[in-house]
């Protein structure tokens, strides 16, 4: 019977279009071995998120890039099979940056190490609610939009991982949330599963007419996760004092040259004493225990949920990550690498 190998996916080539399988090598290594101090983890799942496209670009954006030659940087989750640290015990889960490979080391680092899962945690839960899309979420909303009862919130992107999660966020906090997604399936989920009070079409629908309809005194915040024409409409529908959330551009599909061009009518900030702020949740870190406390408790209680896309295997990881520049994805997309022992 032949020993178990590590396969990794690692950066052959950057991409200067869209990505391909073309930009990665699937290549076989020997499991590694734990040390002192150290355990063994054999991967479960990878949460594939549009920020891993900026990681592939030769410039530095708010993290270095992901170099040539090495393992695709990525978060997720996966069960301790062997451990030489006090600290995790085998059978543990542990979520952490595994990388696009079946098994990874961890050593006693906590926070942006390796974290125990919570016992009565969902292990992937911590690659959505309780990881880099909740806590951005939670984030934009609360400390950056400022979102309070009696608001109207717009949320772009409002069936992405992100996306889905601020606009519930900003339901909770008692405001009035439109959405804009793309295409009827999408357009459904977002009113009838996630309860926005309404959401528009971009595919089908005159976006700024329907802002119109919808809200006719302006919005008071913005949930940007697209950029692009979508951000534009926005603009020009923003009451006085209202609150611009740069979240994300993934309209711009994240390319090295252009991260998307500036809106054209960027001037109605100024005319509606408004604000645009951007922000990356690694910022934040003081706020984390509130926001965990938060988002667990409307998800307990059934007011707050999660949408998922699954792909199966770790060969499907590129594709995966393609996927959600093409709309392919309702909610989080996720990789199964294994099942767990």
């Amino acid at each position: 019977m032949s020993s178990p190998v590590n396969r990794q996916w690692v950066l052959r080539a950057r991409p200067r279009d869209e990505v391909s399988a073309r930009c990665f090598e699937l290549r076989e290594r020997p499991v590694p071995t734990p040390g002192p101090g150290e355990a063994l983890v054999r991967v479960l799942w990878l949460a594939i998120e549009p920020t891993q496209r900026t990681w592939l670009n030769e410039h530095e954006t708010y993290t270095q890039p992901v170099a040539l030659g090495e393992v695709m940087r990525g978060a997720g989750v996966g069960q301790v099979i062997v451990s030489r640290t006090e600290r995790l015990a085998v059978g543990d889960h542990v979520a952490g940056l595994t990388g696009w490979q079946d098994y990874v080391l961890t050593g006693d680092a906590g926070l942006f190490g390796f974290n125990k899962v919570p016992d009565g945690i969902d292990p992937k839960a911590m690659l959505n609610l309780y990881g880099a899309s909740g806590l951005t979420a939670w984030i934009g909303v609360t400390d950056i939009g400022r979102a309070a009862a009696g608001e109207t919130v717009l949320v772009s992107g409002a069936a992405g991982s992100v996306g889905s999660i601020a606009g519930q966020v900003a339901r909770l906090r008692g405001c009035r949330v439109i959405g804009i997604a793309g295409g009827p399936r999408k357009v459904d989920w977002v009113t009838r599963v996630a309860r926005f009070n309404a959401c528009i079409d971009y595919k089908s629908e005159d976006m700024r007419a329907r802002l119109r309809e919808l809200a006719p005194q302006g919005v008071n915040v913005v949930f940007d996760n697209v950029g692009g024409p979508v951000l534009e409409a926005a603009l020009d529908h923003l009451a006085r004092g209202a609150r611009v959330v740069l979240s994300g551009s993934i309209a711009s599909g994240y390319k090295d040259d252009s991260y998307g061009v500036a809106p054209r009518n960027y001037m109605q900030l100024a005319f509606q004493r408004a604000r645009m702020e951007g922000f990356i949740f690694l910022d934040h870190i003081a706020h984390f225990p509130e926001a965990f406390r938060e988002l667990s408790t409307w998800s307990d209680q059934g007011q707050l949920v999660c949408a998922e896309t699954l792909a199966e295997g770790l060969e499907q990881a590129p594709t995966a990550l393609r996927g959600l520049f093409e709309g392919h994805n309702l909610g989080k997309q996720l990789v199964r690498v294994a099942a767990p022992d």
